[in-house]
């Protein structure tokens, strides 16, 4: 079929919005439990509401894509998207604002399950790896941006008057400067609505592959050993990618007296944009090694970065965060690829039970504010080793059907 250009722009913008959105918690968190002041269990609530949405959505998401179209659904996934941002800025409380997560969230985990076969649709099979490599950049880079934007923010909205900082400044509460964010996260959602509803969208017809079978399958599959452990690896890896972002920002506040609407809000966006330079080195190195060779020296590396960030000195620590996002870049396709890998069929269902391990960024992150009640939030972070351990365990047990193809393949 004709490919159609626009369609993948269209697609790579999607992937901005979704970045962009997601991974501000942690920079807000600081903000939010001033706000509301939150304990850091109660903190850790922000990272979950929004997260475990991903548990519920993922594979209805799949279902609705192939009875009403990718179009229909986009378009659903971002009025989800506009609707918890009106909730929570014309109703800005604590439990107004997870709910707004949790809607927010299902507008996240649609659109993630619709983009990639369109994708692969419109962009065309033979460009399919290429425009993903792009598309991961482009989540990379929105991940990196809106921390910049939120420090923005919070440096000119204050006792602004005039022009859209001024707007703004009139649209939230005195001392919840932070929640302007989600007024330019509604006007990103309602430009892409209008977008999507002015485009033309090809049919997009599922490969087996992406394809998502019965709901009878799904719970035979989930008492296959393969599916469990895999399942659980992509649980662990959105858990620490998780689990180190949204506290970044608190934890230079408490151990190193950091500003976290300046570096805060910088040093996550570090941790995102090195995700995105990890994620290109990974590329090649899978072209050159097993993956889970690759995958082993990845776990190990950012589990040192990870102990020198969490008790390494103020300027260590500064780097060490950033080091743990370059680190963590090849985990999440090592352990897809390798679930696939490992198991003979359905795997357009077992995708489907894979992304909902995307809730690991509920829990872990929760877990982690929790303990750092009883223990503080440092040694509440040491929590995240058991994840990465056990990374660690699949890169050594794995025993996918299909390896990786390499250079030095046969």
């Amino acid at each position: 079929m004709k490919r159609n250009y626009f369609l993948v722009l269209l697609v790579l913008l999607t992937f901005f919005a979704i970045s962009f959105l997601t991974n501000i918690l942690g920079p807000i968190i600081p903000a939010a439990n001033q706000s509301f002041d939150l304990s850091l269990a109660l903190s850790g609530f922000l990272p979950l509401s929004f997260f475990i949405a991903y548990g519920p959505a993922s594979i209805p998401a799949g279902y609705l894509t192939e009875r009403y179209g990718a179009q229909k659904v986009m378009i659903l996934g971002f009025l989800a998207m506009a609707s918890g941002c009106v909730l929570f800025v014309l109703s800005p409380s604590f439990l107004t604002y997870l709910l707004s997560l949790f809607i927010m969230g299902i507008g996240m985990a649609m659109l993630q399950v619709v983009i990639n076969p369109l994708l692969r649709t419109s962009g065309g099979e033979e460009n399919f790896a290429f425009f993903s490599v792009m598309a991961q950049l482009v989540f990379g880079a929105a991940s990196y941006v809106s921390p910049s934007v939120y420090s923005y923010l919070m440096n000119n909205v204050p006792n602004a008057t005039q022009g859209i900082s001024g707007f703004l400044a009139s649209m939230v509460p005195d001392n919840m400067i932070w929640a302007s964010f989600y007024w330019i996260c509604l006007g990103i959602a309602l430009v892409m609505i209008i977008v999507l509803i002015a485009s033309k969208f090809p049919v997009v017809t599922l490969q087996e592959d992406e394809r998502v079978e019965g709901f009878s399958l799904v719970v035979g599959l989930f008492k296959n050993r393969t599916v469990i452990i895999f399942f659980l690896g992509i649980f662990a890896y959105v858990g620490i990618e998780q689990g180190v972002s949204v506290w970044i920002s608190k934890f230079l506040e408490t151990y190193h007296s950091l500003n976290p609407n300046v570096e805060g809000a910088d040093t996550t966006g570090l941790f995102w944009g090195m995700q995105a330079v990890g994620g290109i080195l990974g590329l090649f190195l899978m072209k050159l090694f097993d993956v889970r060779k690759v995958l082993g020296v990845f776990v190990v590396a950012a589990s040192a970065s990870l102990l020198l960030a969490l008790f390494g000195d103020i300027q260590t620590v500064l780097w060490a965060f950033p080091a743990i996002g370059f680190f963590t870049s090849v985990m999440y396709p090592s352990v897809f690829s390798l679930g696939l890998n490992s198991l003979p069929k359905h795997h357009g269902t077992f995708s489907g039970i894979l992304c909902t391990g995307i809730i690991g960024g509920a829990v872990l992150p929760f877990l982690v504010g929790w303990l750092g009640d009883f223990v503080g939030l440092k040694m509440g972070m040491t929590l995240l080793f058991v994840a990465l351990f056990y990374l660690l365990w699949i890169a050594l047990t794995a025993r996918p059907l299909v390896k990786n193809k390499t250079v030095f393949s046969d």
